[in-house]
């Protein structure tokens, strides 16, 4: 085993390919899957299964990965302490939900680093991917949400996958409409008062559970439905049709402007939200200062 060979594990996990792995290690693909399948024959382990959309970790893999990125962090650091006295290159990633707050955290935290050398990710993704993104160590932290309704199946979940729901907030359920909605001038609305407007969602992919749902209130119908998948359309369309959508109630006027408002939906559910992370690997010093941040934007936020 070399430490090349993990190395090559790492970024096939990053890539979900060893095709564009290879393409960006630039090596071949044959010398990159030979070199996997020699570290598989003698660690006696399946590290990746293939399916049609590339390649998966095994379980026996996700536990390999775990101690692979151990020991290539360990390395860097001596390398780039004694080696060339350079800054160690940062490396986190953060999987989330559809939600400017994590984004903003994500900023501040960059910011920081800006100096040094870094390479860090942050995926906004459908549920379902975000635990298996966390499940699989493509990501350190996922943020997502629990509800009443969906409590249940997710911690379900997260325990046969071995991780563990840290609540950082809870927030009562509000839709975001364009501040020309004429719903704008109400105090609260129900969900009548909404029926007329298109309901704008995001797309949850082949996992299309009402479990998985980034929006409360996900199985009661609207006559009016537009799925989307990424955050600038929905806001667009939150404008452009007079659209709405359910959520925290916590808006970033520095990423959204100020064209969309909040407004309390009358509910009796709850959004907690917070983070899923390995519930058997302790957190890196990067991921515990997003999630430092992470909460100084909510604590500074005025709803």
């Amino acid at each position: 085993m070399t430490l090349q060979q993990l190395k090559y594990i790492i970024e096939i996990v990053q890539c979900g390919s060893i095709t564009m792995a290879a393409q960006k290690l630039f090596i071949t693909q044959p010398s990159l899957s030979k070199a996997v399948s020699d570290l598989e024959q003698e660690m006696g382990i399946t590290i990746f299964l293939r399916n049609n959309r590339g390649v998966i970790l095994s379980d026996d893999g996700i536990k390999f990965l775990s101690y692979a990125r151990q020991v290539v962090e360990q390395a860097e650091l001596l390398e780039n302490t004694y080696k060339h006295g350079e800054p160690v290159r940062r490396v986190f990633a953060v999987s989330a939900q559809h939600y400017a707050f994590a984004v903003n955290a994500f900023v501040a935290l960059v910011k920081e680093y800006g100096k040094d050398k870094y390479e860090f990710s942050l995926r906004e993704m459908r549920t379902y991917d975000i635990i298996e993104d966390v499940h699989t160590q493509r990501s350190e932290l996922g943020i997502i949400y629990l509800s009443n309704f969906n409590r249940e199946v997710i911690q379900h979940i997260l325990q046969k996958t071995e991780l563990k729901f840290i609540p950082q907030f809870t927030a009562s359920p509000h839709v975001f409409v364009s501040r020309n909605n004429p719903l704008a001038v109400k105090d609260s609305v129900s969900m009548e008062d909404l029926i007329e407007y298109p309901r704008l969602t995001y797309d949850q992919g082949i996992n299309n559970s009402f479990y998985f749902s980034e929006e409360l209130h996900s199985t009661i119908k609207s006559p009016k439905t537009i799925i989307v998948s990424d955050r600038a359309t929905l806001f667009n369309l939150i404008i452009g049709l007079n659209g709405y959508t359910i959520s925290s109630g916590i808006l970033s006027s520095d990423l959204n402007g100020t064209d969309i408002i909040a407004i309390p939906l009358q509910s009796e559910e709850i959004m907690e939200v917070g983070y899923i992370c390995s519930s058997e690997r302790n957190l890196s010093k990067i991921a515990e200062r997003y999630l430092e941040l992470f909460k100084e934007y909510i604590d500074g936020y005025e709803r």
